[in-house]
């Protein structure tokens, strides 16, 4: 099938992926614009694991104020360069992410950052809980672990439904305007401040 330069435009207009990458798209799906935008999905998610190595020292501190000024969330997002750091793509993610930490109160980033005495201290809570509701010996390490693995989602930013799209994850989310930017992005810290909330 001839692939035309207004099949190419079409489909980055719709992707905002380059010129070179939408024409090897459209090729390999044979001009079929859901195959190529779904082409572009899986090799931007792959090019997004790849870029997750490199440095990101660059970025913005992002602010959120709830209505009413009551609850404020900064939180400080890293790419790798200044000029990623002033588009729209990612200011928006930045503006998502406080947000989020807004209406979510996760207490880490990622899973990797709960102490391991946290992790084994709410094992132990699971194991108690399921003992006393009666459950057989050999279940509860498998019920153990698949509470274990809701805490993780509740209390660990990336691991949370995103808000705005609540089929994906906010670690997905990032993955996404990673491979549309074309560079790493990570969460570096973040903190939430509730009027009257005790430390």
């Amino acid at each position: 099938m001839q692939i035309t330069s207004a099949m190419v435009k079409a489909l980055r207009d719709k992707t905002g992926a380059g010129i070179m990458d939408c024409k090897e798209a459209l090729i390999a799906s044979e001009g079929s614009m859901e195959k190529a935008i779904e082409y572009l999905r899986k090799k931007g998610l792959q090019m997004a694991a790849k870029r997750s190595t490199r440095q990101a020292q660059e970025g913005l501190v992002g602010a959120y104020i709830h209505a009413g000024g009551r609850l404020g969330v900064l939180v400080e997002v890293n790419c790798e360069t200044d000029f990623v750091a002033r588009t729209d793509d990612f200011q928006a993610l930045v503006h998502d992410l406080a947000m989020q930490i807004a209406a979510s109160n996760p207490l880490y980033i990622s899973r990797e950052d709960v102490p391991p005495e946290v992790v084994a201290k709410e094992r132990h809570i699971l194991e108690v809980q399921a003992q006393e509701a009666g459950r057989p010996p050999q279940a509860i390490p498998k019920i153990v672990e698949g509470r274990l693995e809701k805490y993780f989602q509740e209390v660990c930013l990336l691991e949370q439904p995103f808000i705005k799209e609540p089929k994906i994850t906010v670690g997905e989310r990032i993955k996404s305007v990673i491979a549309k930017v074309g560079e790493n992005i990570t969460v570096r810290r973040f903190a939430r401040f509730q009027v009257g909330e005790t430390a």
